[in-house]
């Protein structure tokens, strides 16, 4: 009986060794994760004060991460076919124009905001003046809302080339932080005091190049969107222009192409 407790009690003392000691690694390893993770985020010092300007450069690398991301949304969402080209529109103006209900088709692209129906709407305006006119105030204001849409994603390409800049500053700033600790220790630093500086360093290169990445990438894609879309949406509206365009000059400029054609082969008289 006395054996049986005896080993009971040892079973129970090493069950709760055994789980202490799985309790303090376990611990351990999540001071350890935390440490390590933080250290994206906050920049410290040797004594373990947060490093005001150090974390100051991450967070506003992480600030402009997020408007980049939120910038990059928005700006797919509105570069969409459906915005720049609804084919519905296209294919109900020509309805329309085919029929001789031109009002109808100006009432049509003058309530829609597509980039489409603005440029049209800008060529039915100067209906009056002619078709070369239209073709004149189509081709400019296409020109000026494919600048607008364009110059709109500029912010992209500033952000993916300044976040590298500010991430240089950090860099600059904790090899800064680092040498002034070697020249504080008289030429031989402890590692410890050295890797306050070197992680502000390496954390602002990080995240620097975190935001400057995906802006690029998101800038080259988004300005291929809107050259490629804006650019057949100006065909396209180039193509209902044209059935406004009179028969009657076309006529007359191939009678004159057979005029002169004429001409030019009938002899030449020479005077000697």
């Amino acid at each position: 009986m006395e054996a049986t407790v005896q080993s009971l009690f040892c079973k129970s003392l090493f069950g709760v060794f055994t789980a202490t000691s799985v309790f303090d690694a376990t611990a351990h390893a999540s001071s350890i994760n935390r440490s390590f993770a933080e250290a994206f985020f906050i920049s410290r010092r040797n004594d373990g004060s947060i490093e005001l300007i150090g974390s100051g450069v991450t967070w506003l690398l992480l600030t402009l991460s997020v408007c980049a991301i939120g910038l990059m949304i928005h700006l797919a969402l509105s570069n969409r076919r459906s915005t720049v080209l609804p084919n519905e529109t296209l294919n109900t103006v020509r309805k329309l124009i085919k029929r001789k209900q031109f009002q109808a088709a100006i009432d049509i692209v003058a309530k829609d905001k597509s980039f489409v129906s603005h440029i049209l709407h800008a060529a039915f305006k100067e209906a009056k003046f002619g078709f070369p006119a239209m073709m004149k105030a189509l081709e400019q204001t296409a020109d000026e809302r494919a600048t607008a849409r364009l110059r709109r994603i500029e912010l992209l390409n500033v952000v993916g080339q300044v976040s590298p800049m500010i991430g240089l500053f950090g860099t600059v700033y904790g090899m800064i932080i680092a040498f002034g600790a070697i020249v504080a220790a008289g030429g031989s630093a402890d590692p410890v005091a050295l890797a306050g500086g070197i992680g502000t360093a390496l954390t602002t290169t990080f995240w620097g190049l975190v935001v400057a990445i995906p802006a690029l990438a998101g800038y080259a894609v988004l300005r291929n969107r809107i050259d490629a879309l804006t650019i057949e949406a100006t065909i396209e509206a180039e193509h209902i222009l044209h059935l406004f365009r009179p028969k009657n000059n076309s006529q007359s400029e191939r009678a004159t192409e057979s005029a002169v054609e004429s001409e030019s082969k009938q002899p030449v008289e020479v005077l000697t």
